[in-house]
Protein backbone atom coordinates (compact mmCIF):
# COMPACT_ATOMS: atom_id res chain seq x y z
CA UNK A 1 0.00 0.00 0.00
CA UNK A 2 1.32 3.20 -0.75
CA UNK A 3 2.00 5.80 1.89
CA UNK A 4 -0.98 8.46 2.18
CA UNK A 5 -0.88 11.39 4.08
CA UNK A 6 -3.79 13.44 5.19
CA UNK A 7 -2.06 16.58 4.17
CA UNK A 8 -2.97 16.81 0.59
CA UNK A 9 -6.34 16.02 1.06
CA UNK A 10 -6.47 18.97 4.04
CA UNK A 11 -5.02 21.09 1.26
CA UNK A 12 -7.71 20.35 -1.22
CA UNK A 13 -10.19 20.91 1.24
CA UNK A 14 -9.21 24.20 1.94
CA UNK A 15 -8.37 25.51 -1.38
CA UNK A 16 -11.68 24.60 -1.81
CA UNK A 17 -13.21 26.40 1.04
CA UNK A 18 -10.93 28.96 -0.48
CA UNK A 19 -12.26 28.94 -3.83
CA UNK A 20 -15.97 29.25 -2.83
CA UNK A 21 -15.75 32.28 -0.28
CA UNK A 22 -14.14 34.02 -3.37
CA UNK A 23 -17.39 33.59 -5.40
CA UNK A 24 -19.37 35.22 -2.28
CA UNK A 25 -21.35 38.32 -3.56
CA UNK A 26 -21.47 40.09 -0.53
CA UNK A 27 -24.50 42.91 -0.12
CA UNK A 28 -23.90 46.59 0.23
CA UNK A 29 -24.15 47.87 3.88
CA UNK A 30 -27.60 50.13 1.95
CA UNK A 31 -29.03 46.74 0.33
CA UNK A 32 -28.71 45.30 4.59
CA UNK A 33 -30.26 48.45 5.62
CA UNK A 34 -33.32 48.29 3.52
CA UNK A 35 -33.13 44.39 3.77
CA UNK A 36 -33.16 45.35 7.54
CA UNK A 37 -35.61 47.60 7.80
CA UNK A 38 -38.40 45.85 5.51
CA UNK A 39 -37.95 42.34 7.92
CA UNK A 40 -38.50 45.24 11.67
CA UNK A 41 -42.04 47.16 9.27
CA UNK A 42 -43.04 43.47 8.73
CA UNK A 43 -42.57 41.80 11.58
CA UNK A 44 -44.32 45.01 13.56
CA UNK A 45 -47.00 44.77 11.16
CA UNK A 46 -47.60 41.03 11.60
CA UNK A 47 -47.27 41.80 15.66
CA UNK A 48 -49.85 44.15 15.37
CA UNK A 49 -51.97 41.92 13.46
CA UNK A 50 -51.74 39.13 15.89
CA UNK A 51 -52.34 41.13 19.09
CA UNK A 52 -55.88 42.74 17.21
CA UNK A 53 -56.88 39.08 16.23
CA UNK A 54 -56.03 38.18 19.83
CA UNK A 55 -58.07 40.81 21.07
CA UNK A 56 -61.46 39.92 18.79
CA UNK A 57 -61.16 36.49 19.95
CA UNK A 58 -60.91 37.02 23.37
CA UNK A 59 -63.42 39.84 23.29
CA UNK A 60 -65.63 36.68 21.67
CA UNK A 61 -64.68 34.13 23.98
CA UNK A 62 -65.78 36.66 27.01
CA UNK A 63 -69.36 37.44 25.72
CA UNK A 64 -69.50 34.10 24.91
CA UNK A 65 -68.88 32.42 28.65
CA UNK A 66 -71.06 35.55 30.20
CA UNK A 67 -73.82 33.88 28.25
Amino acid sequence: MADKSATPAKEGFFAGISSEFKKIIWPTRIAVAKETTAVVVVSVVVGLIIALLDYVIQYGVDVLIKL
